[in-house]
């Protein structure tokens, strides 16, 4: 549950300026990076962390691939947060690829 409320803080971020998405995405993606090596990843956390390759593969194509656990990603992202709703799709790829 902690990366999916730092994914959301990512995307919250990406909204705003460019500055600001910027630095506060270089110190959540730290927070996620030393929280990642806990063993207490939930099923949640799984689904999005899962879906990396597919983020990265849609973010490089410009949005024309889109895998399967992006798309299961994506639609979790949106289930768990009012401000993933309002992201476009390639504001929650590019939040998965900085966790």
């Amino acid at each position: 549950m902690i990366r999916l409320t730092l994914t959301c803080a990512l995307l919250a971020c990406s909204v705003g300026t460019a500055f600001a998405a910027a630095s506060t995405a270089g110190t959540s993606a730290g927070a996620v990076g030393t929280s990642a090596s806990s063993k207490t990843t939930s099923p949640d956390d799984k689904v999005v962390l899962q879906a990396r390759d597919d983020a990265a593969s849609f973010v490089a194509s410009d949005g024309r691939i889109r895998g399967a656990q992006l798309e299961a990603a994506l639609r979790h992202l949106r289930e768990a947060s009012a401000g993933a709703r309002r992201a476009s799709d390639m504001q929650l790829a590019q939040a998965i690829l900085a966790l």
